[in-house]
């Protein structure tokens, strides 16, 4: 009985234990290991701070951070809106597209470090040439070969079947190096979607309060409108009576002239923001008329709450821009030892096993196995300096990596800096908003008063209903800046 150890010899399985051992054991990794950058960050919220003294006051910045910061204006129509744009923004699904591209990467070189196993068949018909070298031999070996060279002329067929091993051995860690590269590039693009995320979430706040701010303007353009309707009756009656000559009816109706060509302008102005908005929901110009309907009395409380920060040395952790510029000088750490494995020599494992037979019937018989087994060795010898090129290519990706992630840390500060500033600054020209609109409308309460008792012209009357026109557009506009301000800070803190 045949010996199923006979199916390698001695020698062979020799071979294959040598490689095995020398994969054990001098399987090092060449090139540069990673290390995570030391991050640096202000003690508080009012260090590293650029602006006025009268604006780093930061209040709630000790509060845990909020991941769903929008809520807290209390809108429906922003929630809705929110939860809409993270499911449909094209921007985010080509986000969502890269990242999972990444980890197909990752998937298909992790495999590199296993076996590669592939089965073979094949069923041909042959037929060799009469004239062949391979017959050459025999013609000169056995004086009269013709009939033995018609034999072996004569068309056969050839089965073959069988499995092929192929392994590279990682001596130098080329495979997991890439492995690590490819790790780091699917965190980079998992850190990116959510970068993506988090800025279509900003996006879509900003462009719906800048929407309901321009909304609010044209309400109260319509309510000047009305109301300079009101008093041109008005005057009209006393120009009748002979109270007032025609030069005041005149003036207010150059004011009303002026009113409507704003609120021309101001309806313009909705119409692109509304387009604005509708881009990042993946939606076509008119589109969700009846949810994004201003509506005076469905706008949420002037105030709102307070800020929830955490701690600055936090921050780095929390933004996502950060974390894929580290996952980038990641990447670039690892394929420096990608390009360094190329510069040695190689040893890929090779083994065949299978049947070969010319006839069908005999197949499955012992006596048609055929196999081949051994290791191969690649040394690179000379290729005009391309492997230590692509090392020094490697090497200046690493430091530009190195580049950028500092930029994007000191980017990230600056945001800061500015949404902060930007959000105490909008809270203070709020309040003198707030006491300018309550001012010009007393004023214009008086002014109105003494002229209908003759005491002064109507000049004074137009200059109050500017002021007091002027006044509440600004405090509307106010209003807006300190709801996108508060979202500012929000999305350049990282949440």
């Amino acid at each position: 009985m045949n010996n199923p150890l006979s199916f390698f010899n001695r020698h062979s399985l020799s071979a294959v234990a040598m490689v095995l051992t020398m994969s054990l054991i001098s399987g090092c990794t060449v090139g540069p290991d990673f290390k995570k950058p030391a991050q640096t960050a202000p003690a508080d919220w009012t260090s590293w701070r650029s602006a006025d003294a009268a604006l780093l006051n930061v209040p709630g910045s000790g509060a845990i951070l909020d991941k769903q910061w929008w809520l807290r204006y209390d809108d429906p129509v922003l929630n809705a809106l929110v939860e809409k744009a993270v499911t449909a923004s094209p921007d985010l699904r080509s986000a969502t597209l890269r990242f999972a591209s990444a980890r197909v990467q990752q998937r298909i070189t992790t495999s590199q470090q296993t076996p590669s196993i592939n089965a073979t068949a094949s069923a041909t018909r042959t037929q060799q040439s009469e004239n062949s070298p391979s017959t050459r031999a025999l013609k000169e070996v056995v004086p009269d070969s013709s009939e033995l060279s018609k034999l072996m002329a004569d068309p056969y067929n050839w089965y073959q079947g069988g499995l092929d091993f192929s392994w590279e051995i990682d001596l130098w860690g080329h495979v997991r190096r890439a492995v690590e590269a490819a790790k780091a590039d699917t965190a980079q693009q998992q850190a990116l979607l959510e970068y993506a995320r988090r800025s279509i979430v900003g996006d879509v706040v900003n462009s719906y309060w800048n929407l309901r701010g321009i909304q609010q303007q044209i309400a109260l353009a319509q309510e000047d409108i009305k109301a300079i309707d009101e008093r041109m009756s008005l005057i009209a009656a006393r120009a009748e009576g002979g109270q007032v000559d025609d030069t005041d009816l005149e003036r207010e109706r150059g004011e009303l002239a002026a009113t409507r060509a704003n609120l021309i302008d101001l309806q313009m102005q909705e119409g692109v923001a509304t387009n604005q908005l509708l881009l990042l929901l993946d939606e076509h110009p008119g589109s969700l008329k009846t949810m994004l309907q201003f509506k005076p009395d469905g706008l949420p409380l002037n105030k709102l709450p307070p800020l929830q920060l955490g701690i600055p040395s936090e921050v780095a952790l929390n933004r996502p821009d950060i974390r894929a510029a580290e996952a980038k000088l990641h990447a670039a750490t690892a394929r420096i030892g990608v390009a360094e494995a190329e510069l040695y020599p190689g040893i890929t494992l090779g083994a065949k096993i299978g049947m070969d037979t010319y006839s069908a019937n005999t197949f499955t018989e012992w006596g048609s196995r055929s196999w081949s087994v051994g290791p191969s060795l690649t040394l690179p010898l000379f290729d005009r300096g391309r492997r230590k090129a692509t090392v020094v290519l490697r090497e200046t990706d690493l430091q530009q990596a190195a580049v950028d992630y500092h930029k994007t840390v000191l980017k990230a500060w600056q945001e800061i800096d500015d949404a902060l500033s930007r959000y105490a600054a909008a809270q203070q020209k709020l309040a003198e908003q707030q006491r300018r609109a309550e001012s010009a409308a007393k004023a214009l309460t008086l002014i109105e008063a003494r002229y209908n008792g003759g005491v002064i012209n109507f000049i004074n009357v137009l200059d109050a209903q500017r002021s007091d026109i002027q006044a509440r557009q600004a405090l509307a506009m106010s209003k807006r800046d300190v709801r996108t301000a508060w979202a500012a800070v929000n999305r350049a803190v990282g949440q």
